[in-house]
Formats: structure tokens, C-alpha cells, sequence
């Protein structure tokens, strides 16, 4: 598998058409394990790292499924390579940034990413596209049970399965669904939602998950406790709490829409215009207008480009991927003017075609 094909395709949790599309852009599911005869990868030697990632990539192409995994090692691809898996999320920035044997196995859809040594041994990720948890699940609990099958996982009767960090210890598993939420932080209601989320142990990180900034109105939402629940008692904290806040953002954005029309039209003519025409664009800025664009194609209060592009836009502008679809290394000043070239050729074309 090559990088540079992957940048010319998007994957399927992108394609905004899954359940409650306009506001839930993609459900992921992760589940963490570790192999009983190594030690934690913080705690395991290179050699050790090895033969963890030479078992795992074993059992791993041997998993039946329709589609074949492919398998990268991490080790022989660039910077710019991993960073652009960071952005597709199909591994995550301690992978990226860590050093020794190590990979990640890849679905032809995206959808199943499973990470090799990174915090723990293994990391299994199902992403889908829309509000779609409980299809999630069923994938990637049908994996792990293959995997189990295979290989000894570290697991206590008493804790549940054993993780380097203590936070994952019990079901392993981290489910998060990633919202667009604009109305709700013009409004100023996002505190009070979060809030109330802290008090159920649910939490709300950034577009690329713990620690990441918050960028485009983009939010993760998922469980703290791993212990002591089932995974479908997880699921079910989730899938009760989701709907409200899709229906708290609807409202948000039906009320913003009624009461100030005309401001919302500016602004979303504003950062339409600004895309389209602009000749310097930075990473940040491209990310706040595009959501302004996709809250009004939802509004239906813009017609000159389609949701397709606009959820596309969202990644191939990010560094890593714009450098990879134009087969350059550029600082950050080029990177922004190519940046600007590129929205305002893509915007044009979507346009030409809306017509």
C-alpha cells in the first residue's frame, strides 16, 4: 500500500452519509490489548518489540475477512508519511512519534486500523461514517474475538484485560463519537454540555483525541471508565447521551437561524468567499470557514458546493495530505499559498459542477 494512493482517496467514515451525518461526522470504537508473554511496550526491548510485531503481523494477515489487510511498518516511512496517517486517523500521534518496530495493519476502506506497539501491544480501531456505534462494535468485536483465539491476551479475572496505562484497564475499550457543533458554541452552550457529560464520566477532546486542540467546531465525546462496566453498558451510556446533544444543536441552529438570519448568511457567505478567492490559508482558518460552509449546506443556505467536497476539504488540506497530493515538500509559508490555490481550484470545480 502507498501513501500516495491513499491521498487520492477518502475513507468511508468521511463520506458524510451515515445516520445523523449533518451533525455526527464518524463513531469509533478502540479497543487496547496487550500479550501476556512481553512486556508492556514502554517496558520492552527492542528485540522484544520485534517479535511482539512479527507475531502480531502473523495472526493478523490471517484474519478472515473480505477484504485483506495491508501492513505498514512505521519504521521505513517518513515523517511526512506518518504524520498523514495522523491526519486520516488511521494511527495515532504516539505511534507516529514513537521509535522502535512497529506498524499498523489497514482495511481497504479505512474503516479497521490495527496499531502494532504502540502504547499497548495492540490497538484495534473501528471508524465509521454518521452515528453508527453498534455497527462499529460488531466489527470490531468480531476481530478481537478472531485475535483471542490466536494469541494470549493479558487479562485478570478480577480487572478485566491488563493495559499499560491504568485509565484502559478492564474492557479495553474507548468509544467516541465526533461531532460538529457550531450553534452550540455560538451560543455559548457548550460549557453546560460539557459539563454535564464530565458528570456521567463521559468526556470531550479535540479533532485528533487526547490532548489534540479544538479546531473547527469539531469534538470527540467519549467514555472515561473502562473498568468495572461491560462494553455494551459503555455503548448504551453513549448512545443515550449522543441524541440529546444532536437535538440541543439542531435547536441551537434553528433558533440561530430564525433570530439572526442575516448575520448567519453573512458569515457563511463570508467564509465561502474567503476559500474561494484567498490567496494565503492557514491550516486553522481553513478548518473554521469550512465549518461555517458545512453548517450553511446543511441550512440549506448554500447551494455553490455540495457536502461531498466540503467533507473531503477537511482532510486534504491538512498538511501532511496537501503535500502528499501535490508531491512536494513545502514550509509553512508555501504550504499555506498552495493551500489557498487549492481550495479556490477545488471550490471552483464544485461550483462549476453545482450549476
Amino acid at each position: 500500500m502507498e501513501i500516495e494512493s491513499l491521498a487520492k482517496t477518502n475513507g468511508e467514515w468521511l463520506r458524510g452519509s451515515g445516520p445523523e451525518a449533518d451533525i455526527v461526522i464518524s463513531s469509533r470504537i478502540r479497543l487496547a490489548r496487550n500479550l501476556a508473554a512481553f512486556p508492556f511496550p514502554n517496558r520492552a526491548s527492542n528485540y522484544q518489540k520485534t517479535e511482539i510485531e512479527s507475531l502480531l503481523r502473523g495472526k493478523i494477515q490471517d484474519l478472515e475477512l473480505d477484504n485483506k489487510l495491508e501492513y505498514l511498518s512505521l519504521s521505513s516511512l517518513s515523517t511526512l508519511d506518518r504524520l498523514f496517517l495522523v491526519e486520516r486517523q488511521l494511527i495515532s500521534r504516539e505511534l507516529a512519534g514513537t521509535e522502535g518496530p512497529r506498524g499498523v495493519a489497514l482495511g481497504p476502506l479505512e474503516t479497521l486500523s490495527l496499531m502494532v506497539n504502540e502504547e499497548d501491544h495492540l490497538r484495534l480501531q473501528v471508524m465509521r461514517s454518521g452515528f453508527a456505534l453498534t455497527e462499529a462494535w460488531q466489527i470490531i468485536n468480531q476481530v478481537d474475538d478472531f485475535l483471542e483465539k490466536k494469541v494470549t491476551y493479558a487479562f485478570c479475572e478480577e480487572f478485566g484485560y491488563l493495559t499499560a496505562c491504568p485509565t484502559n484497564v478492564g474492557t479495553g475499550m474507548r468509544a467516541s463519537v465526533m461531532l460538529h457543533l457550531p450553534a452550540l458554541e455560538f451560543t455559548k452552550q457548550l460549557d453546560k454540555v460539557f459539563r454535564a457529560l464530565q458528570r456521567i464520566n463521559l468526556t470531550h477532546r479535540g479533532l485528533y483525541g487526547e490532548g489534540s486542540r479544538f479546531s473547527g467546531h469539531f469534538f470527540q465525546i467519549s467514555n472515561q471508565v473502562t473498568l468495572g462496566k461491560s462494553e455494551v453498558a459503555i455503548l448504551g451510556e453513549i448512545q443515550s447521551v449522543i441524541p440529546q446533544i444532536i437535538q440541543y444543536e439542531r435547536q441551537a441552529r434553528e433558533a440561530w437561524k430564525s433570530e439572526n438570519s442575516k448575520v448567519l448568511q453573512d458569515r457563511i457567505s463570508r467564509a465561502y468567499g474567503t476559500l474561494r478567492f484567498a490567496t494565503m490559508m492557514t491550516s486553522d482558518e481553513t478548518m473554521e470557514l469550512l465549518s461555517y460552509v458545512r453548517l450553511g449546506i446543511h441550512l440549506k443556505m448554500i447551494e455553490e458546493v455540495d457536502i461531498h467536497t466540503v467533507n473531503e476539504l477537511f482532510i486534504q488540506t491538512q498538511p501532511a495530505h496537501l503535500q502528499k497530493l501535490l508531491g512536494a515538500n513545502l514550509d509553512g509559508e508555501e504550504r499555506n499559498a498552495a493551500r489557498a490555490n487549492f481550495l479556490r481550484s477545488r471550490l471552483r470545480n464544485s461550483s462549476d459542477s453545482n450549476n
